[in-house]
């Protein structure tokens, strides 16, 4: 605990009490105990602040830092796959020539139901030999609420790639690529399926 100094008035008024106090040991009694008077510290000048120089905002950031590291979106990063499967068969695909075989439609299913029933399709649809299928997503609904955090659009069309690209999944599936607007457009994908061994 640090001593403050008293000020002149509390000085006196603790004299006036001071004398009139027995100390309960005289014999230790010192001029220490009373407290010393002494002129209140003259106030330090105030210097001037310095003047504030002329800034821009931004201009000590560092010119050609790295850039946002932003996933691309879905359609660039569908776009930029590999081709796996026959070009000519997949030049067809793309230009919704070649019919699929078999569809499934996720619309209205919740994340952990679709996952499942996209499974087992892909998996019924190897095993009876079929080759071309379609995915039906939804281009997914726009939510009602606006807040802080982004909320992506489309929840099943953003998961379908991701689920068909791992196991068990990624050994059937030979191509994923987005269908034909005649087949559903940016809503479905055709899966090309690997022949059955």
């Amino acid at each position: 605990m640090s001593r403050r100094r008293l000020r002149p008035d509390e000085l006196d008024l603790w004299r006036q009490v001071a004398r009139t106090a027995e100390p309960l040991n005289p014999a230790q009694t010192s001029p220490k105990a009373m407290p010393s008077v002494s002129a209140p510290p003259a106030p330090p000048e105030r210097a001037s602040p310095a003047p504030v120089q002329h800034f821009t905002l931004g201009q000590n950031a560092a010119r050609g830092g790295p850039s946002h590291d932003v996933l691309p979106g879905l359609t660039d990063r569908m776009q930029a796959q590999p081709v796996i499967m026959d070009r000519k068969s997949y030049g067809k695909l793309k230009r919704g020539k070649l019919a699929p075989e078999a569809r499934i439609d996720l619309h209205g299913m919740t994340v952990d139901r679709a996952h499942g029933a996209l499974s087992g399709f892909i998996m019924r649809t190897h095993t009876d030999g079929k080759r071309l299928v379609l995915v039906i997503t939804g281009k997914g609904r726009r939510s009602e609420e606006d807040g802080p955090i982004p909320v992506r659009q489309g929840v099943l069309r953003h998961n379908v790639p991701h689920w068909l690209s791992i196991p068990p999944l990624s050994g059937l599936v030979m191509q994923v690529t987005n269908a034909h607007n005649r087949h559903g457009g940016g809503g479905a994908y055709y899966v090309y399926l690997r022949r059955p061994r």
